[in-house]
């Protein structure tokens, strides 16, 4: 029998070509006989037709849909984040309660802007860049840096978790970018050295490695020029490169600033504005990390139409899409073109697909059909069934088409396959439970910290709304914690909080920002914001590799730190059990760098210099940590976090559901302040 190679089945795994099962009795040499009783073999595909993306083979799930019955195929690419802003609308509930209206408010919403996206307000300090830099940077690739970041976010995909997105090859944070824009404004060509307007002008073909390279991210990109349709033909060039394994997850965007006032009009027309984003992986993927999943792109098809009409085109698009996937048009109950989306946002030039494919995921996720132009009100969407009365999932279509120059798009869109309700993970039990839970958190600035401290008490652990000690609460406490510690990115200045419940937690980080926005905290926050920045931002990594601690820190931290140091050495040398029994009477009894319970420490590590006070890479460093994490030593971990070490990559054990959470806040100022002392207190976003 001939050997398999133990790496290709890995990589086969991965990228969802075989199934859990398969993978295991491959793997072990079991008889293909025995995993095929679990799941379905992987069978070839046909050659792909032109300019149509199709999906891989059918691949078992590991989860079965509500009501039983075997597991539904995963076929397809999930849809795991999205984020958007519009006219009237600064996110994606705002444009929802929009299209629900319909036209009937026109008269009375004629003016909006998406979230605040004027030409001279945005964080600079925030993406680690100089004002200087940020006024050289075209409005829509500001646009298109925020909401690319804020989409990662969305999908928990900022901090460790962003590592285990790789491609066929094994690469770390493999996600392509693809993104289209309407053709840079003036404001790119006035800024540009003398004599290098040219080069101004084409700047955008570089937006995807600029994005890229801000945000750290390895995966291949495409830029994509205006016209309607230029989201979808991004989209679907990001399916053909998540289908040949050169990226694990793709993020999509799209920005449109046409001229004049945003917009909308109840027929359509000029001065809409629309930027936005989308996060893809394989669906099988997303489903095993415990994804979100929005809605699942089954086919997409792209053509110019040459000499033909635009509506033999569109047709002859719509008919290989659905082929491709297998469905007949009988199957698809909603279809958005450039003509509905014209009454929610107006003429969003290269963003009118992307309002399209965000109003048909939206009905998908609401089983509601937003009205039709000239409908006055939204209505239920009943689910299909077929001629034996089996379900069918809800589809939909969104197609753009051609214009002058510009090609046709066709998407296949399709629900979510169901699934059972997935509680929250449990969280620690008997003495476990009365250590608490050890939060942290972590932004560029303090002035950023307490914003997104203020953020997340308030949206996800509002006072009115929580019971202390309770068991939901307990719960709910433990999958916040891990979400941070998994889901963002570790930056200079962070917080750390010991707390037993969501309420001891809410109240926590509440005094905090009260605290720091205080006059007196206040004036030393800005003192130090302004030397951080002023000595230069360190990227959106911030402390990635391990920095060691800072003045700030505190002699109190630095010494636990270095005693956790040597610890750490004696534990990667041998054994871990032992590190734990070493970590000392301080972890067990509770007490330690939180202080008393539900009260916060933070540090401020922008100023700090030398290599740290561990090693990162070192696979003892890492073997103390997960040491540390499992026997709950909750004091020397948060000591550490403190003194510059990435505790929370450490803590990747288990999948668990990806829980969201609002987004970090952005302190937008107008560019000629952007990174200097605030007098007029910005308000997060």
């Amino acid at each position: 029998m001939q050997t398999v190679d133990h790496k290709d089945i890995l990589t086969r795994f991965k990228n969802g070509d075989l199934g859990r099962e398969q993978a295991a009795a491959l793997l072990t040499g079991a008889h293909p006989d025995s995993a095929a009783r679990h799941a379905p073999l992987t069978t070839a595909v046909a050659p792909p037709r032109a300019a149509v993306s199709q999906p891989p083979p059918a691949r078992a799930l590991t989860t079965a849909p509500a009501g039983g019955g075997p597991p539904l195929p995963a076929d397809g690419y999930a849809i795991t984040a999205l984020h958007g802003r519009f006219p009237d609308a600064d996110g994606l509930h705002a444009f929802w309660h929009t299209a629900v209206l319909g036209g009937r408010d026109a008269g009375r919403r004629t003016s909006g802007s998406p979230a605040g996206a004027g030409a001279g307000d945005f964080d600079a300090v925030f993406f680690g860049l100089t004002p200087q830099d940020a006024a050289l940077m075209d409005p829509q690739e500001r646009l298109l840096l925020e909401v690319l970041w804020q989409t990662l976010e969305t999908a928990g995909c900022t901090g460790a978790r962003l590592d285990t997105l790789t491609a066929a090859d094994g690469e770390p944070r493999a996600v392509g970018v693809y993104v289209a824009h309407d053709p840079l404004g003036r404001a790119a060509v006035a800024q540009a050295p003398a004599g290098d307007a040219p080069a101004a002008a084409g700047a955008g073909v570089t937006l995807p490695a600029r994005l890229s390279t801000l945000l750290d991210l390895r995966g291949p990109g495409h830029c994509v020029g205006g016209g309607g349709a230029a989201f979808l033909v991004a989209l679907h060039q990001a399916l053909s490169a998540l289908r040949a394994g050169e990226c694990g997850a793709a993020l999509v965007g799209a920005v449109g600033l046409q001229p004049g006032p945003a917009r909308r009009h109840p027929q359509g027309g000029e001065g809409g504005q629309g930027v936005g984003a989308v996060l893809l992986r394989p669906l099988a993927a997303a489903l095993a990390a415990g994804d979100t999943v929005h809605a699942v792109v089954r086919a997409t098809a792209v053509a110019h139409p040459g000499r033909r009409a635009r509506e033999a085109a569109a047709d002859r698009l719509a008919r290989r899409a659905l082929a491709a996937a297998g469905v007949t048009a009988a199957g698809v109950g909603l279809r958005e073109t450039e003509t509905t989306v014209a009454a929610t946002t107006g003429d969003t030039g290269a963003a009118t697909g992307l309002a399209a494919l965000v109003r048909a995921v939206l009905q998908l996720r609401h089983g509601t059909l937003l009205p039709a132009p000239g409908d006055s009100s939204a209505a239920p969407w009943a689910r299909p069934h077929d001629q034996s009365g089996r379900e069918l999932p809800r589809r939909a279509t969104v197609a753009v088409r051609p214009t002058a120059g510009s090609p046709a798009a066709h998407v296949l869109l399709e629900e979510p396959p169901r699934r059972g309700p997935e509680p929250i993970t449990a969280g620690p039990a008997g003495p476990a439970a009365a250590s608490g839970e050890l939060v942290l958190l972590s932004a560029p600035t303090p002035e950023h910290l307490a914003a997104t401290a203020r953020l997340l008490a308030d949206r996800v652990l509002p006072a009115d709304a929580v019971e202390h000690g309770t068991q939901d609460g307990r719960r709910l406490l433990a999958a916040l914690a891990r979400e941070l510690r998994l889901g963002r990115a570790v930056r200079d200045c962070r917080l750390a909080v010991v707390a037993r419940d969501t309420g001891e937690l809410g109240a926590a980080l509440r005094a905090f920002a009260e605290d720091q926005a205080g006059a007196g905290d206040q004036d030393r926050a800005d003192d130090r914001a302004g030397a951080g920045d002023r000595a230069g931002a360190g990227g959106l990594d911030g402390a990635g590799g391990l920095d060691g601690a800072g003045d700030r820190a505190g002699a109190g931290d630095r010494a636990g730190a270095d005693d956790q140091d040597g610890a750490g050495g004696r534990a990667g040398a041998g054994d871990g059990d032992r590190a734990e029994d070493r970590a000392g009477a301080d972890d067990r009894a509770g007490a330690g760098a939180g202080g008393a319970r539900g009260s916060v420490r933070c540090a401020d590590l922008r100023g700090a210099q030398g290599p740290g006070v561990l090693f990162g890479e070192l696979p003892e460093t890492r073997a103390y940590l997960a040491a540390l994490w499992r026997g709950r030593r909750l004091d020397a971990l948060a000591r550490l976090w403190l003194a510059g070490v990435d505790v929370s990559a450490a803590d990747t054990a288990g999948a668990a559901p990806v829980l969201a959470l609002p987004t970090s806040a952005l302190l937008r100022r107008p560019l000629r302040e952007a990174g200097c002392p605030s007098t007029d207190g910005p308000t997060p976003s």
